[in-house]
């Protein structure tokens, strides 16, 4: 999840959640959805939620028309095959009125020349259907870090653990931790979003790239071997169950 951090919660963030957190405030990133699929829909939403961001829905393209130019959103998501108005046509009017708002077209258009019209059009990116949340969650923080020139982090830091993209050295409390490459993966995953619930689902595909399956133990036997490197040893346990829902980096209530 990515935040805003401003001094002055008045100045262009009309319409943004903004709250209050260690003396700073925090503006939460808004995206606008437009698609008419209701399953597709309701997959998007239910994970960026549960990734903690804001998501607003319109379900045509003449509701998302309207939804983009007259409200404030750090990213758009849109389809290109929508009733009422394309998401082309979407496109080209709604940057006419905010031409800095970052787009990526959902479609399940695949030629070439789609991409490339999609993309001369004014988006920003492009993803086919079908498609893993996992890939278009690491889309749109890639289209926020542009849109921001917020560098990609190397480094995570939680409580007394560290995790090293470049070295691939994991700390805990200034003790080298030895980690297989799934475990690293996952460990990253988890700190990427420290202090969120990530569910089985969202591991999978961002760690193993499957689709979820209900039969399969896999994240639990690799959670439990984690579980077992970075908090045996440490009184205050890091990595928590929450049962019924997934797992989350925390420090101990």
């Amino acid at each position: 999840m990515l935040f805003f951090c401003c001094k002055d919660p008045n100045q262009g963030n009309e319409g943004r959640l903004i709250h209050e957190e260690d003396g700073l405030k925090i503006v939460s990133v808004r995206i606008l959805l437009v698609e008419d699929d209701q399953v597709i829909s309701a997959f998007i939403v239910k994970g960026f939620k549960e990734a903690g961001f804001v998501v607003d829905h319109a379900s045509d393209g003449e509701e998302g028309l309207d939804m983009a130019v007259t409200g404030d959103y750090d990213v758009a998501i849109v389809d290109l095959m929508l009733p009422k108005l394309d998401g082309l046509s979407l496109i080209a009017q709604a940057r006419q009125e905010k031409p800095n708002i970052p787009v990526l077209i959902l479609s399940a258009r695949r030629s070439v020349d789609d991409r490339v019209k999609g993309l001369e059009t004014g988006s920003d990116d492009y993803l086919t259907k079908p498609f893993s949340f996992s890939e278009l969650l690491a889309r749109v923080n890639a289209l926020m870090r542009r849109a921001t020139g917020a560098p990609s982090p190397t480094k995570f830091i939680f409580s007394d653990l560290s995790l090293d993209l470049l070295s691939r050295d994991v700390m805990r409390a200034g003790k080298k931790i030895e980690l297989q490459p799934k475990e690293f993966s996952l460990l990253e995953y988890l700190m990427r979003h420290a202090g969120r619930v990530v569910t089985k689902t969202m591991i999978m595909e961002h760690v193993w790239d499957l689709n979820f399956d209900p039969q399969t133990n896999i994240v639990e036997v690799r959670i439990s071997k984690l579980r077992d490197k970075i908090d045996r040893d440490y009184d205050k346990k890091l990595l928590h169950t929450i049962r019924g829902v997934g797992y989350v980096l925390k420090e101990s209530d």
